[in-house]
């Protein structure tokens, strides 16, 4: 994957202007959704790391046809994302609020690698299909039809949301082995002038499939 290149367009062309109408801001992550987050282990009397869930071995590539995560009601089709003739990363179609995107250029979600969602939190027209994505929690499951009638299940192990200038690329793009997945919108603060100043990333992992071996 063209991690740099796919950074920039996160970090630069993700956001949608709004007309202020909604009732509440889109939820964000607290600081013990982190994928570093340190807990306090009563027993022990000292910090132990959060325990990440297990892997289930990867799938082979198939390309993914739908989203669901059940706990913030999404259940969404997903659209082919490319690169524009500027290197930035397309995005859904502003008048597609319920549609997804998974980045084609990367991983195949269930297969080796970090696999890359995106779709917009908001539009003019009021919250999109990611809108709660920031109210997910570790522990909370996602799953992926793909073409090969299976389908990938993944345990989300973090939530975190990053200013657009500190965008931490390797950590949100960098190589695995292992099948991950990350879901992006935007988020933070908002500003009139320039749109949402972050991003919420979620981190997740293959620990699951259904379907046709």
């Amino acid at each position: 994957m063209a991690a740099g290149i796919l950074a920039v367009t996160v970090v630069t062309g993700a956001w949608l202007l709004r007309d202020g109408t909604q009732e509440r801001e889109p939820p964000l992550p607290t600081a013990a959704e982190a994928v570093s987050a340190v807990g306090r282990n009563p027993d022990a009397g000292g910090p132990t790391e959060v325990a990440l869930p297990p892997r289930a071995a990867p799938l082979t590539a198939a390309a993914p046809e739908r989203i669901r995560v059940p706990v913030i009601g999404v259940d969404a089709p997903l659209m082919r994302l490319g690169l524009d003739t500027t290197g930035h990363l397309q995005t859904p179609p502003e008048s597609e609020r319920g549609l997804a995107g998974w980045y084609a250029g990367g991983a195949a979600p269930g297969a080796p690698g970090a696999a890359v969602l995106a779709g917009h939190v908001d539009t003019r027209e009021g919250p999109a299909v990611f809108y709660e994505l920031g109210g997910l929690h570790k522990g909370d499951r996602i799953e992926i039809d793909r073409a090969d009638r299976r389908t990938a299940v993944f345990t989300v192990y973090g939530i975190e949301v990053y200013e657009k200038q500190d965008f931490p690329t390797d950590r949100v793009y960098g190589a695995t082995s292992d099948a991950e997945l990350r879901v992006i919108t935007c988020g933070g603060v908002f500003s009139k002038a320039a749109g949402y100043l972050g991003n919420v990333v979620v981190y997740a992992r293959l620990t699951g499939s259904t379907g046709p071996a």
